[in-house]
């Protein structure tokens, strides 16, 4: 089941804490960079992102969830994550097709890292395109992706 998570909450911050520390980690291992941004984000950081969360739940336990912002037309899908447990269980895209059903934008934007080819193909097979790899450290490379819905 998904449905919206208030971060405000002392208690769901922890449980998207400790959701992205598992799923980000991975993703650390394979791209081989230890030092990823959302490894670093605290219960306060989390609370105070002014990013709108929706959470997948199986048994009242988070087990994927999706973090966006949105300005004008255009979603900034800042987190997409899920619990290394119920990987490729349809998970991230029954979050994104939740999202991308419930809000009213033309444009969807996202960054992931360049060498996190899972993701990578994620995005694409959903539609989006790549614009630009930009070395953001020595050892990360981010490639930023964009998907147009305009005209439906």
């Amino acid at each position: 089941m998904i449905k919206k998570i208030d971060v405000r909450e002392v208690h769901v911050a922890e449980q998207v804490k400790e959701l992205q520390q598992l799923s980000y980690r991975v993703e650390a291992e394979l791209i081989g960079f230890e030092a990823l941004p959302p490894l670093s984000d605290t219960v306060l950081s989390i609370q105070h992102s002014g990013e709108t969360f929706w959470g997948y739940f199986s048994d009242e336990k988070l087990c994927g969830a999706i973090a966006y912002t949105e300005d004008g037309d255009t979603c900034d899908v800042c987190r997409l994550m899920v619990h290394p447990d119920y990987f490729r269980k349809g998970i991230a895209q029954a979050l994104f097709d939740h999202v991308r059903a419930n809000i009213d934008v033309t444009d969807f934007v996202v960054a992931t890292g360049a060498k996190n080819m899972p993701a990578i193909r994620f995005y694409v097979r959903n539609g989006f395109q790549v614009e630009r790899t930009v070395e953001v450290h020595p050892e990360l490379s981010l490639t930023y992706l964009r998907k147009s819905d305009e005209g439906g």
